[in-house]
């Protein structure tokens, strides 16, 4: 009787663990059937559908990629004279309120180079008002816009390495060096944008904007290539071992 029993008890238990692994068993089977027949709908089943998606969806960012750049170029170019004064104006609170959420490591960084990216927002601001010049100036000032990034990046390396590894390594060489190879080509773009003033036919007031922005440009790479001197003079005590 006592077997019995044993075997009933046994008996149910198996029964039970049968039934729970059929009902998980049954729920990822129907899980596995809902994603393999979404994936069937887009993917190997119908390859047109899925082209036909890809293309509509490619169509859709390059549409929205030109209204992008359309109400850029709305945005950042001046019709008059006023306007220009207004937008650089504008420009210039952003930046100083950006300015003050910054560290002070980063401020002292921003500080000087905003000096170049207020010159590129106003030389691209100006392409309608100077003339036949105005693309050629819009293009470099886009290629300063690239150049700016990169000495702030650097100068933020120099500005943030602590006292203590000047101390026993020296300035950093590296970033100094990128500087360095950054001002040289800068110098080059200020040439051709001073040989632009000169043959800009424009209103007088425009042209001495956009002289004053050349003159910043140019005051901000002499700054810089003296920053990345100094740093490169700086040995460190052990400096030696990684010049």
């Amino acid at each position: 009787m006592k077997n019995k029993i044993v075997f009933f008890m046994t008996a149910l238990l198996l029964l039970s663990i049968a039934k729970t692994a059929f009902a998980a068993q049954g729920e990822s089977g129907n899980q596995d059937v809902v994603v393999t027949s979404g994936a069937g709908v887009i993917g190997e089943d119908n390859p047109q559908v899925q082209q036909q998606v890809n293309e509509e969806q490619q169509t859709q960012n390059q549409d929205e990629d030109t209204q992008i750049m359309i109400q850029q170029n709305q945005q950042i170019r001046a019709q008059t004279k006023s306007q220009l004064s207004e937008m650089i104006q504008q420009k210039q609170q952003s930046m100083n309120q950006e300015l003050e959420q910054k560290s002070e490591k980063e401020q002292k960084v921003y500080q000087n180079q905003n000096q170049v990216r207020l010159a590129v927002h106003s030389l691209l601001a100006m392409e309608d008002l100077v003339g036949g010049i105005g693309k050629n100036v819009s293009q470099i000032a886009r290629q300063f816009n690239n150049s700016v990034q990169a000495t702030i990046r650097a100068e933020e390396k120099i500005q943030t390495k602590s006292a203590f590894a000047r101390f026993f390594s020296g300035g950093d060489s590296e970033s100094a060096e990128e500087i360095e190879e950054q001002v040289m080509q800068n110098k080059q773009r200020i040439q051709e944008l001073k040989q632009l003033h000169e043959q800009c036919d424009c209103d007088e007031d425009v042209k001495a904007m956009m002289q004053e922005q050349i003159q910043k440009m140019e005051n901000e790479q002499n700054r810089l290539q003296e920053l990345a001197q100094k740093e490169k003079k700086s040995k460190g005590l052990f400096g030696w071992l990684w010049k």
